[in-house]
């Protein structure tokens, strides 16, 4: 019989978790001829999350865990549920329901009777969200597919079912500032999407505020890009080109009229305008610099306080 590990990332879901556990269980079932384990991921969360864990355990021996000693976030998470992961088949959800259990069976006959390797979803709109989170997850995609090489579909969850094959190649990629969905592409694989209406969460509160999700996408955007950094280098160029044509003006101009050059408010505004470029781009090579210098360090991506066996 085929085996299907479910992983799921829990960050104060303690209000979540049944419903979630029911509704998952009753999806697997009607997947003929599989067994399953749910892998749940306790990434330091401060509420009771482990504990309404550690019981859903005691009731079903399908049921492991693992428990992070802090917050280390959803893509360590998702690492250490691949890795502890153990089915011919991975599939990773948020124990919000927002990803909904009842997709899976499509998803499983997807990867199990066909030449697709991942079948993965992706929200058909964005209901229930603001205006300007939307515009701006929109302009995410758009900036990322444009300087980037990898190619992420808009609207894109980490909810998806893949083959061990497929798992075995993510978990090789060893790097510590990890962007999820630039992987799932990087490494190739044949991939169905699914679409769905967007579901809002059962119960709680989001994790994700308008600056974390800001300060996510640039970390995918340096983490598959080296673009931005031509970009900077250009903008220098350009600027270095206007400056001298602007030089040459302001000589011939005082040269043939006396005209002295005057406007010191302007010359301010150039020079703040310049110093912020100068700025912008010292930043892009920062981040950079930044991501290398985590590299470097080697250190674990998570580090675990408890798990089951």
């Amino acid at each position: 019989m085929k085996k299907i590990s479910i992983i799921i990332p829990c960050f104060n879901e303690q209000e979540t978790l049944k419903h979630f556990y029911k509704e998952a269980v009753s999806a697997i079932t009607e997947i003929k001829e599989v067994t399953y384990e749910l892998i749940f991921i306790d990434d330091g969360s401060s509420d009771r999350t482990l504990s309404v864990i550690e019981d859903l355990q005691l009731s079903d021996p399908n049921v492991r865990f693992m428990s992070f000693s802090r917050n280390f976030g959803k893509e360590a998470a998702i690492l250490a549920g691949l890795k502890k992961s153990a089915g011919d088949y991975v599939a990773i959800m948020d124990a919000d329901l927002q990803d909904p259990p009842s997709l899976l069976k499509e998803m499983f006959e997807c990867v199990e009777d066909s030449e697709y390797d991942c079948c993965a979803t992706r929200r058909a709109n964005r209901k229930g969200e603001s205006k300007i989170k939307s515009f701006f997850a929109y302009l995410f995609y758009w900036i990322i597919n444009k300087l980037s090489d990898i190619k992420i579909v808009s609207g894109a969850r980490d909810f998806r079912l893949m083959s061990r094959q497929m798992v075995n190649a993510i978990i090789e990629i060893s790097e510590y500032n990890r962007f999820s969905k630039g992987i799932f592409s990087w490494v190739g694989f044949n991939t169905k999407w699914l679409e769905y209406e967007n579901i809002e969460r059962f119960a709680g509160q989001t994790k994700w505020s308008f600056f974390k999700l800001l300060a996510y996408s640039i970390e995918g955007i340096v983490a598959f890009s080296v673009k931005p950094l031509i970009l900077s280098s250009v903008l220098g160029l350009l600027f270095c080109i206007i400056s001298m044509i602007l030089i040459i003006v302001l000589v011939i101009k005082t040269l043939l009229y006396g005209d002295p050059v005057a406007g010191f408010p302007a010359l301010v505004c150039v020079i703040m305008f310049l110093g912020g470029l100068q700025l912008f781009c010292i930043g892009i090579l920062g981040q950079y610099l930044s991501k290398t210098y985590l590299e470097t360090k080697k250190r674990p991506v998570y580090v675990v306080k408890n798990e089951s066996a």
